[in-house]
């Protein structure tokens, strides 16, 4: 299996795929060509919530703001996975969950003379995707292609400082539903649900789910991903609180 993961909408994936097609007979599994354009960080957010239930594949992610510069392509192998895209960090949250003990391999890819400067993507990170397939995710090791690094962009999200009765965060991405996801740990509403949360300065309840209040209402949650999120039932919880990815999240919580 290959996955897809890009900021290109349509229909430059399909030219990636045509690529792999000619060189592979590797399934081929579309995560999301939607992601934030040339967002990074809210890209390697969604990958590492999404990535780790699929089963072993090579993972081809292109979401790219600097292509045609100076900046590497990598292979990062991690566990029974392999991650093929931009050295700018967005593989590095998702090959961290996916790894043993938060480790990975890194390897550059040879890049001579892509056809073009502006669609790596075709050019260079498909190419190599179904390389390390046809080589095997196990098998495929230092070649004239691929050759092994230490030195990798190394994102890390924010982490957030959490005390008896407060916690100050960040937001990290708004979901298409409007639901704002921060980088508190969801474990600080615990027992305290039913509780009211002020919200930098504003309260709104602390329910488990959207439902729990009337439709329009905000509230304080604990989405999938297992941080704190602000959230509308049935509405949009950036508009609700005013807050965007990167603003300052202070939560005061009842004792």
């Amino acid at each position: 299996m290959i996955t897809l993961s890009s900021d290109f909408g349509t229909p430059y994936p399909a030219a990636m795929k045509g690529v792999i097609l000619q060189e592979s007979d590797a399934r081929l599994v579309d995560v999301a060509h939607d992601f934030p354009r040339q967002d990074v960080r809210a890209s390697a957010f969604w990958l590492r919530e999404v990535l780790p239930y699929f089963p072993p594949a090579v993972h081809l992610v292109v979401v790219d703001p600097g292509v045609g510069t100076d900046r590497d392509a990598v292979v990062l192998r991690t566990g029974d996975h392999a991650l093929v895209g931009p050295d700018n960090g967005v593989l590095v949250p998702v090959a961290r969950e996916l790894g043993p003990d938060d480790s990975f391999e890194a390897f550059t890819v040879a890049v001579d003379d892509p056809a073009s400067s502006t669609f790596h993507g075709r050019d260079v990170f498909a190419p190599a995707a179904a390389s390390v397939h046809e080589a095997g995710v196990d098998s495929f090791q230092e070649s004239e292609q691929f050759s092994p690094t230490e030195d990798v962009v190394n994102l890390r999200f924010p982490e957030p400082r959490v005390g008896e009765n407060t916690a100050t965060g960040e937001v990290l991405v708004v979901d298409g539903f409007g639901n704002v996801i921060t980088n508190v740990p969801g474990d600080v509403l615990t027992d305290r649900f039913g509780s009211q949360v002020t919200v930098n300065d504003e309260q709104a309840p602390a329910r488990r789910m959207y439902a729990a209040v009337d439709a329009g209402e905000r509230l304080v949650t604990v989405g999938s991903h297992g941080n704190v999120e602000l959230a509308v039932n049935r509405g949009r919880g950036e508009e609700a609180f005013g807050l965007s990815a990167g603003d300052e999240v202070v939560l005061a919580l009842d004792s």
